[in-house]
């Protein structure tokens, strides 16, 4: 039973942890994409990446919890780099 409890707290706790960090990478992309002409692109994405960072660690630092600190820091992070990736490549064929 306790093992079941420990499981599944620590999946919400992934869950609850990865996914916000993601959106605001998603949110962010949306807007330099929206909002920035040419390549400026190139200068605004890498500081959304440096703002999911910070939200990462307050989420983290939020939820109090040492077990599984690294996971849930890569996988948050590793989604954001990807999700940021993708927008980089979008954007640079769409200023093409």
């Amino acid at each position: 039973m306790v093992v079941v409890e420990t499981i599944s707290r620590r999946t919400r706790l992934r869950l609850a942890t990865t996914i916000p960090v993601w959106c605001v990478a998603l949110a962010g992309a949306i807007v330099v994409g929206l909002t920035v002409k040419g390549d400026g692109f190139l200068t605004w994405l890498p500081l959304v990446l440096g703002a999911s960072i910070l939200v990462t660690f307050c989420l983290q630092l939020a939820t109090r919890e040492k077990d599984g600190l690294v996971d849930r820091t890569m996988l948050s992070l590793s989604g954001s780099l990807v999700v940021l990736g993708i927008a980089t490549g979008v954007l640079a064929l769409l200023s093409l």
